[in-house]
């Protein structure tokens, strides 16, 4: 096993061991509804601290049940992690595909149609001082 798998595998654990612990131990079993969420249990916090507390504005859509909010909630986590998931597929092909195009680039001087060394700068502007050769400074962009 590698590294990376030993540490993904406890990664994995640790995620599983977070989401059954707290069933397994009974936390929460002394409230009404266990597992509400931080908005009820903010609410409740600050109706105990300041009972005349006034919100300062009201939600522009409020969900007919909990159901519909829980399932809107399911809807904005999936379309988060969709974005997600595109960002890094996107993100892995360009770097699958750079090293792609390295891997099928040829390394100068090494390849089958090139002649040796010496000859593969013959007649370019790179280094006009070789006795003997004539440059000529060819079309110009």
């Amino acid at each position: 096993m590698t590294r990376n798998a030993k540490i993904n595998a406890l990664l994995l654990l640790a995620v599983a061991a977070l989401a059954v612990l707290p069933l397994a131990l009974g936390l929460g079993d002394h409230k009404e509804e266990p597992f509400a969420g931080a908005d009820g249990e903010a609410e409740t916090a600050i109706t105990e601290l300041d009972p005349d507390y006034e919100p300062w504005f009201s939600p522009l859509y409020e969900p007919p049940s909990g159901e519909i909010e829980s399932g809107l909630f399911a809807l904005q986590a999936a379309v988060g992690a969709g974005v997600l998931a595109y960002y890094f597929g996107v993100r892995r092909g360009r770097r699958q595909g750079a090293e792609q195009a390295r891997r099928q680039q040829p390394v100068p001087g090494t390849g089958p149609d090139t002649g040796s060394d010496s000859d593969s700068d013959a007649g370019s502007d790179a280094d006009p001082g070789r006795p003997g050769e004539a440059v000529s400074p060819g079309p110009r962009a």
